[in-house]
């Protein structure tokens, strides 16, 4: 791999203003790529823009609630304007919701949840697929959980979103694969040291688990080779 494998292309990171989101997106600027970076604190974006200009690397930001009604179309139609093509697409952004027993899942919060992890993604998709289709090597990556393929006590709302949008993921990579030259690839990161994780395990050392530029160096390493559709890989 050289060292800037993704020159002249443009990656879009969702979930980018901290944690794995974060971390992806230094490490493909980083590796020549200009990455557009979304999530919902301007604030946090510009922080993670600034250490990408101070390392050398290019980067916009476009401050935005996925969950917003027409805020993917907007932003769809923002880059579209600007950029004729998407190469890369990392969706990353992903609420956890509250850890309960299935009878005790809240119908409001299930609909929140469902929103950002999986409606949300299938937007994303849709609004972004005419630029991927133009690009001669596209690739889709989804951050997804273990929960999303072994059920846990308690998971079971965040389990279900996850199963839904890796299925979304290689739904899309299939129907892709034959027609363009989309690809698209599931990541489950792991044991990783983010603000989610912390809410999930509040009793854990952080510093028992790897830091999220771990993950990123191999969502960057797994871009820059070529995959096929359908991969999925586990980062421990």
């Amino acid at each position: 791999m050289t060292d800037k494998p993704f020159a002249n292309q443009i990656a879009l990171v969702t979930g980018a203003s901290r944690g794995i989101g974060a971390a992806t997106a230094k490490a493909l600027a980083a590796a020549g790529a200009h990455v557009v970076l979304t999530a919902r604190t301007a604030k946090d974006l510009e922080e993670v823009e600034t250490a990408i200009f101070d390392a050398g690397g290019s980067a916009t930001i476009a401050p935005l609630d996925l969950t917003e009604t027409d805020s993917i179309a907007r932003l769809g139609a923002a880059i579209g304007e600007r950029w004729e093509q998407l190469d890369i697409m990392v969706l990353n952004a992903g609420m956890l919701g509250s850890l309960a027993p299935v009878p005790a899942i809240d119908a409001k919060e299930l609909a929140q949840v469902l929103t950002l992890n999986v409606s949300a993604q299938a937007a994303l998709i849709a609004a972004f697929d005419p630029m991927l289709r133009k690009s001669p090597r596209a690739r889709l990556l989804g951050i997804t959980s273990s929960v999303g393929r072994k059920p846990r006590a308690f998971w079971g709302l965040y389990g279900a979103s996850k199963a839904a949008f890796e299925t979304l993921i290689a739904a899309y990579g299939d129907e892709m694969q034959r027609i363009s030259s989309i690809r698209t690839a599931i990541i489950d990161p792991g044991a990783t040291r983010t603000a989610m994780r912390a809410r999930a395990y509040p009793g854990e050392d952080p510093a028992s688990v790897k830091e999220p530029e771990v993950v990123a160096n191999r969502i960057v390493a797994l871009l820059a080779d070529d995959f096929d559709t359908g991969h999925f890989e586990r980062i421990d």
